[in-house]
Formats: structure tokens, sequence, C-alpha cells
């Protein structure tokens, strides 16, 4: 088991996300950074849509129970393993009683910590993930407390611990330089074209600000207010993670993992699911820009995410049956 001395602002038990009954009025939820939960369970050796444990802003502490391979992956949460510092998006082997904890992150938003078998919480349709909105899933469909004991499935360990070279890999792009504007790419939606053209150079032009009040549900954005030439009231209609809305502030709304699954606001756009991870990793108070790219762009991108993941994927059994050290 993993004992949580504390769990950090919001800690919660995510996987892949529960896929398959949006229809029912269930979310997808799972974890906001995809792509660093996928190479944290990848790298001990896990199904990449194992559960693990999503770290907000740092702040955890936890205690292993028994011994066994543990990955750290996302923000840069300065992790230490007794004390003693550990790289990040790293593997290792901590032995029973070692205790992990995270400070507040240096750079971006979420840390994940995957271990062996993975957190072993009871399936809810299908998915292991906390729908924190709806309260079940993951650990008592709530955020981790003090004194929370997680099950893990079978233990297995390292015989050396590695690390991925996140800056080569594009894990990390913001790292480079943590006061540039997050570039996310969007595809128009159905009432983009309820704008003038002066209103969707503003958009397109303008570096949003993260608002303080964003959370899982969704990324609230500050800046200009954006003006429809048509204003429409809308039925509520199926909407998805990413799709930027425009409420009558003004001020646009991109829906996350959380998000409802049907809304009535306009929507401008969508932004491609390989670029949400970007969103969700960047600070609150930060600034993001919006790119439009055409449906065959943002099918490339995706495949490109599938190679990126299949290049870690090798890296990580190379480096856990040959080597034993640094993956990239």
């Amino acid at each position: 088991m993993i004992e949580i001395i504390r769990p950090g602002p919001l800690s919660s038990v995510q996987d892949a996300g529960r896929a398959g009954y949006r229809h029912l009025g269930v979310g997808v939820a799972g974890a906001m950074d995809d792509l660093a939960i996928v190479a944290a369970n990848l790298m001990v050796g896990n199904d990449e849509c194992a559960a693990a444990i999503e770290v907000t802003l740092g702040g955890i502490e936890l205690r292993f129970t028994r011994a066994c391979a543990f990955a750290i992956t996302g923000a840069d949460a300065g992790f230490t393993l007794d004390g003693e510092p550990l790289p990040g998006w790293w593997a290792a082997t901590a032995r029973e009683g070692q205790v992990l904890k995270a400070a507040a992150p240096r750079f971006g938003l979420r840390s994940y910590i995957a271990v062996s078998g993975g957190i072993a919480a009871e399936p809810v349709l299908g998915a292991r993930a906390t729908d924190l909105k709806a309260g079940f899933g993951g650990f008592s469909g709530r955020t981790l407390a003090a004194g929370d004991c997680l099950p893990l499935g079978e233990a297995r360990v390292l015989a050396r611990p590695f690390g991925l070279a996140a800056g080569k890999l594009g894990l990390m792009p913001r790292h480079a330089d943590a006061e540039a504007a997050t570039v996310l790419r969007m595809v128009p939606a159905a009432e983009w074209d309820d704008h003038d053209g002066d209103m969707q150079s503003l958009f397109l032009s303008t570096e949003w600000k993260v608002d303080p009040a964003s959370n899982r549900v969704g990324i609230r954005l500050t800046g200009p207010q954006i003006r429809p030439v048509r204003p429409r009231e809308l039925l509520s209609h199926g909407i998805l993670p990413g799709t930027v809305q425009l409420p009558p502030s003004g001020a646009p709304i991109v829906q996350m993992h959380d998000a409802n699954t049907v809304g009535g606001y306009p929507k401008l756009g969508v932004v491609i699911a390989p670029d949400l991870r970007l969103l969700a990793q960047t600070r609150l108070g930060g600034r993001v820009r919006f790119v439009r790219v055409s449906r065959e762009e943002a099918l490339e991108a995706l495949r490109e995410r599938q190679r990126q993941v299949e290049r870690i994927r090798v890296l990580c059994e190379m480096a856990r049956s040959l080597s034993g050290g640094p993956a990239a």
C-alpha cells in the first residue's frame, strides 16, 4: 500500500479517463496531462491506462509500505526520497518505509506518481479515475487526505533507476522559457463564423491570461471581450474536453477533463487533444494564445502523439530490460 502523510492542495487517483458514457451524462475525468501519466506508467512496466496519483501544485508526502518501483513525471516539483533529491521524469525502486515528498513545482502545475502494478482502486464504469464533480471513482470519489492508504497491484522492482530526457522528447516544452505564452492549436467550431474578421483576429492575436478561478472543469481566460456579430440562443448540446466556449461575459472558457457533457454557450473552437496537456500545465496567471489549424493538421498531430508514445514505450523497455540506465 501507499500511505498518504500529506496530500498537498489537490491530489487524486486518475487514469486515462472514463470513455463511453457521455451519452448518459457521465464525464471523462482522468489525468489532465495524459502524456505524463502514460510515460509514468510505461516507466514502471504498467499498462499505459493504469491508475496513478495526480498531484496539483505539489506538496504531497507519502510512505511506501512495501518495496516497489515508482516513477515521477510531469511538473518539476523537486521530489525527494527520504530527503535525497530525485531528477524529473525518473523511475526508481522504493524500499519499504521510504518517504516520497514533493515541493511546490518550479515549472508546470501537475505531477504524476505511478507505482508498479498501479493504484488498485475499485473500477467504476470501466475506469479508476476520480470524478471529483460527481463524487465517484478513484479513492472514495474525492481528493486524497492524510491517513489514506491506497491499495496497489502486483509489486515489481527495478534493477537500477533510470530517467527520460523530457526536453529531447518534447514532454515539457515550456521548461525552455517559463515566461512564454503557451501555444494551443485549435480547430474552429460551429459558431466561429458568427464572429466577424476583426473579432476572430482579436481572439487569435490575444495572449489570454489563465484566471485563478480555473479548475479541472474548465480553464477561464481573461482578456478583451469577444462579441459575436450574430448573437444566438442555443439549446444545450454535447461538448467535449477542449471545447472553447464563449459565455455572455465575452471571456472564453476551455472545457477540461471534468467538464459537463452538455452546454449551451456558443463555441469558438476546440483545442486539439495533444495540446490540452499544455494548457493543463500552464500556471494560474500564465498566458496562452490560440493558433487555428485545419482538420488534417489536427489529425497529423494525433498521429505524432501516438508516435511519441511509441518512442517512450521502446525507450522504457530498453531501460528496464537492458541497461537499467538513462533511457534517453
